[in-house]
Order: C-alpha cells, then sequence, then structure tokens
C-alpha cells in the first residue's frame, strides 16, 4: 500500500501538465517535490541513522573539542567569550542548558597539557579532529560523493577550521556586539522608525550568523564543487529549521521537563540535552539534502533509490553518453555535465551517473574541476566495445567460485559475443563523432545548394 502511495505521489508530482507553469505556481509544485524528497528521503533511514552517529561522535569529541577552541581563543584573549556563545546556543534547553554548560566548561578547565600524557593528549587531537570528519562523511554520503579528501588535506584544512573557526564566529559575535553599544546606535535606537528596526536586527542577527555559517559549511565541506546559490539554499532553509525547531523545543519539550524528570529522574537533563543535539545535526544533514537537490534537481524524484536498467539500455546510454562528451569535448562547448546530458537524453540524472561512473571506473570518462565530463584518453583509442564491456562486465553471483555454464548455454553466448564483435569491429568514438562531423557538413551543403 505504501509502494503504491509512493508511485502515485511520483507521477502525480512529475506530471507533464506542471511543465511550463507560470512562476508562482511552478514555485508552489517545486515546493511540493522538495517536501516529498525530504519525507522519503527521513523515512528511508540514513539520514536519522547518520544524525545518531554524529550525536555519538558529539559525546566523544564535545570535551576535545571545547579545549581546544578553549586554547585558540586565550591566545587570542578572547576565551571568555566562550561560554556566553555555549549558553546561547542550549538557550531552548531552558535552566537545564545553564547547568550543561557550567558542567562543560569546569571539564574545559580541568584539562592541562601539561597535566595530560602523550597518549592522552593525542587521543584529544584525534577525538577533536574525528568530529570534523565525520561531518565530512556524512555531508559526502549527501552528496554521493564517494572519495574523500586525501589525508595531507583532511589534516591542513580540519586543523584551519579548527583553529580559525572559533576565532572568526567571537570575532563576529564581538563586532555585532560593539556596534550594538556604539553611541550612534543608541541615538538612532532614540529615533522610530530607526529604533524598532535596529531591535528587530539585533534579534534577527544571530539567525543570520547561522545561515551564514550553514552556507559557508555547505559550500566547503562536500569534496565537490558546490554552487554558491546551492549552498544558500541549503543554509536558509537549514537556519529557519532550527530557528523553528529552537522555538518548538523550548516550548514543548523543556515545558514537560518536570515530566520527563519524573519517569527519568536524574537522566532527565541528558535525554534532553541528546534530543537537542539529535536535532540539531538532522537540520544540518536536511539543509545539505536540500543544497544538493537544489543544485541536482534530476535527483529529486528517485533520491537515492537503485534503478534497475535492463541491459541493452545501459549499452546504448554507455554510448550515447561517450558520444554526447566526446562532441562536447571537440567543440569545446559547455555542455558535457551531469545536468546537460540528463537534460538532453530526457533520463534522471542519478541514472545516468550510474553509467558515469562504470564509465570512470573504465577508464574511459574523467571529470574536469568544473564538474565537466572529458575523454580519459584521445577518442581515437576509445574502441565501442570497450564502452560496452564498461557496462556488460562485472558485477557478482555471490559464489565462492566462477559459475559454470551449461555447453549449449555457453556456445550460444560465445555466438552473440561474436555477433556483437562483428558489429562494432574496431571502430572507435572517434569514427563516430566523424561521421557525426560529415553528416553535418552534408546538410550544410545541402543548405547551401
Amino acid at each position: 500500500m505504501l509502494d503504491s502511495l509512493i508511485r502515485y505521489l511520483q507521477r502525480f508530482l512529475w506530471s507533464p501538465q506542471f511543465s511550463g507553469l507560470p512562476r508562482l505556481p511552478a514555485f508552489g509544485v517545486a515546493l511540493l517535490r522538495y517536501t516529498y524528497a525530504i519525507v522519503r528521503d527521513l523515512m528511508s533511514g540514513q539520514l536519522t541513522m547518520r544524525a545518531m552517529s554524529l550525536v555519538y561522535t558529539t559525546l566523544l569529541s564535545i570535551v576535545p573539542l571545547l579545549a581546544f577552541s578553549f586554547s585558540v581563543l586565550k591566545g587570542f584573549g578572547i576565551h571568555r567569550e566562550l561560554e556566553p556563545q555555549l549558553t546561547e546556543f542550549l538557550a531552548p534547553l531552558g535552566s537545564q542548558g545553564e547547568r550543561i554548560v557550567a558542567t562543560l566548561m569546569r571539564l574545559v578547565n580541568d584539562v592541562d597539557g601539561g597535566v595530560l600524557g602523550g597518549v592522552s593528549l593525542a587521543f584529544f587531537i584525534y577525538t577533536a579532529f574525528s568530529m570534523v570528519q565525520k561531518i565530512e562523511e556524512s555531508v559526502n554520503f549527501v552528496w554521493h560523493v564517494s572519495n574523500p579528501r586525501s589525508f595531507a588535506r583532511r589534516f591542513t584544512e580540519y586543523f584551519s577550521v579548527l583553529l580559525m573557526g572559533p576565532v572568526v564566529l567571537v570575532v563576529a559575535l564581538g563586532i555585532i556586539a560593539s556596534v550594538r553599544n556604539n553611541a550612534l546606535t543608541e541615538r538612532l535606537m532614540e529615533i522610530e522608525p530607526f529604533g524598532t528596526a535596529i531591535v528587530a536586527a539585533g534579534e534577527l542577527m544571530p539567525y543570520v550568523l547561522a545561515v551564514l555559517a550553514l552556507t559557508v559549511l555547505y559550500k566547503l565541506i562536500p569534496n565537490t564543487r558546490v554552487k554558491f546559490r546551492a549552498a544558500f539554499v541549503g543554509g536558509l532553509t537549514a537556519g529557519i529549521l532550527w530557528a523553528t525547531t529552537s522555538a518548538v523545543f523550548a516550548n514543548v519539550f523543556v515545558g514537560a521537563g518536570g515530566r520527563i524528570q519524573v519517569v527519568y529522574a536524574s537522566f532527565a537533563i541528558a535525554i534532553l540535552a541528546l534530543m537537542w543535539l539529535y536535532l540539531n545535526w538532522l537540520i544540518l544533514l536536511l539543509g545539505a539534502q536540500i543544497a544538493f537537490y537544489h543544485q541536482n534537481p534530476g535527483f529529486l524524484r528517485l533520491g537515492r533509490r537503485q534503478t534497475r536498467l535492463a541491459n541493452g539500455l545501459r549499452e546504448r546510454l554507455a554510448l550515447n553518453v561517450m558520444y554526447l562528451v566526446g562532441a562536447a569535448f571537440r567543440e569545446q562547448s559547455g555542455a558535457g555535465t551531469v545536468r546537460t546530458l540528463s537534460r538532453e537524453l530526457a533520463i534522471p540524472g542519478i541514472v545516468v551517473s550510474e553509467v558515469i561512473t562504470s564509465l570512470e571506473e573504465a577508464g574511459l570518462i574523467t571529470s574536469t574541476e568544473e564538474e565537466r565530463l572529458v575523454p580519459a584518453r584521445e577518442p581515437a583509442r576509445i574502441r565501442l566495445r570497450d564502452i560496452l564491456d564498461a557496462v556488460r562486465e562485472g558485477g557478482e553471483t555471490g559464489s565462492w567460485r566462477p559459475p559454470e555454464w551449461t555447453p549449449a548455454i555457453a556456445r550460444l553466448s560465445e555466438r552473440l559475443d561474436e555477433a556483437l564483435e562483428s558489429v562494432v569491429d574496431d571502430r572507435t568514438l572517434s569514427d563516430l563523432l566523424d561521421q557525426r562531423e560529415e553528416a553535418r557538413s552534408g546538410e550544410e551543403s545541402d543548405a547551401g545548394g
């Protein structure tokens, strides 16, 4: 019944009747599609599982991270600004949040690099770095990125984030505070409507900073090229969700803190903190998912669902992808991306991406820094048989030894392979592209005649 409902929603939301709508109705349809995709992804359990994994990593890393940040801020003489920021972050927990901050700060103050042994200090540094690495892995999963950063890039970039992140945050908040206390600002606040506008801007500033921070995170963390607009859409969505969730959590869950304490006794504060952490990580991953869908709308309909392509369709798609990529490479056009291929072939981007992955693994295609696909070697050295083999071969039967076909089937398979070999012969991708150019030249000469 659920599968039937999902199929019905897919057919309805992606019905051809919604193409060519005016801007406002088109925005409404897009909003429904995004909502459907996010609910589907949440029901699949992958995002919730990774959010819970991040909560577990946070419990291990929170003290080392705060100790590291505290040490960095102490070097700049602004370490006293750390506690107010933590208090503001845990404000939805009410008085329980203040108790958590006091406990954390007491633990952080007890951490002394001179007292800790070499092994303990190395463990602290490792747990701090593992936090950032876990975030990168989760965001890479959302972005369908299978290749992580190299160890050297991880070390330098993670260290930069841990070193400069707290400083930038505290300095930005300090600048905002100084602007609020500026004499000119105080004079303007006495004049309406400037006073109301300044107060409103001051109330909104934490949320604006949250949106900017999330936008930067979505832009830099994935090990792929993320457009600023997509990162901003994800950051704005996550910022709105965070603000809404904070208000709801403060009013509903903390309001029920007395009843929770009756059930869980002294564990109530830990339960509330874990729930708040989980919601924050889930919102961060949802924002990353929104950013990914905004940049790759072809994935909206299918998500991470495994597609089932017939063998013949995979072969045709592989040949067509290499043909279009080779043509774009010769003409030096802006085509040759997953999005342009998906649009030109009228096939969802997730399906095209699977075939492209097979071609990349076979060494037939590669991607530039601008995410343009180009032939991995000279088209004259790419045989059509190589392209077909890239999507025909591979796969496992699950057996520990090769399959033993019956003689009749083995002979028939050999004849089919021979027939295919005779069709493609020794033709290459360059031969197909030459035919395309000859056909174009013929059409232009006919038009000129």
